[in-house]
């Protein structure tokens, strides 16, 4: 699949390489593209990201939160396109890093108002970039939770998420980017704050 990434710091870098290696055809869209800090990768998959979406089986925002909207606004008509929010809203707060958005809506949920017509999925936002690419190296598979509204678009971008080596998982509509945000918040205390470093993800256990 031809896939657009929105975005080239550590996020989409890390999942352009992990798709790349599937097989994937990847692009990445960005402001400007002559910008020497691009240079790690393939320069004729970096482009403008109107240039990058056209054609994209799936679109997928790697972008800072503060940065999401004005890229998508970029992006011309999504009427139909699946779009793939990795993004968090987070931000500095009094106490440390807190969500910007909570409760009552969630970053995913904004998605989909700025991306009107689109297939909204929020996922690849519960780990750390190190992980994004490195999923299959764990000792136990990490699950990825997908939420999102499109029943019928939803199993491609769960065989997209377990191509990058994550235990894909149904993680209800797209209001429960509320709960995966919020998750995403727990990984970063526990990175950042808590010592457990940047080298882990979350997974399921079962009862045998």
């Amino acid at each position: 699949m031809r896939l657009a990434i929105i975005g080239a710091g550590r996020v989409g870098a890390a999942l352009g390489g992990g798709w790349s290696a599937k097989g994937h055809e990847v692009v990445y869209g960005v402001p400007d593209p002559e910008k020497s800090k691009y240079a790690a990768l393939p320069r004729a998959a970096v482009m403008r990201s109107a240039q990058a979406a056209k054609g994209a089986g799936a679109i997928v925002l790697a972008t800072p939160w503060r940065a999401t909207e004005a890229a998508i606004r970029e992006l011309g008509n999504l009427e139909g396109k699946i779009v793939i929010d990795c993004t968090n809203p987070v931000a500095m707060g009094p106490d440390g890093m807190d969500l910007v958005v909570a409760h009552d809506t969630s970053g995913g949920e904004l998605v989909a108002t700025w991306a009107a017509g689109a297939s909204v999925f929020k996922t690849l936002n519960q780990t750390g970039a190190e992980n994004m690419a490195t999923a299959s190296r764990f000792d136990h598979r990490p699950v990825m939770l997908v939420a999102g509204d499109d029943a019928a678009a939803k199993p491609e971008v769960m065989r997209l998420v377990g191509d990058l080596g994550f235990e894909a998982v149904d993680g209800g509509p797209l209001r429960s980017a509320r709960h995966l945000e919020r998750l995403a918040l727990l990984w970063i205390e526990l990175a950042f704050k808590h010592g457990q470093g940047q080298a882990f993800a979350f997974a399921l256990a079962r009862r045998g």
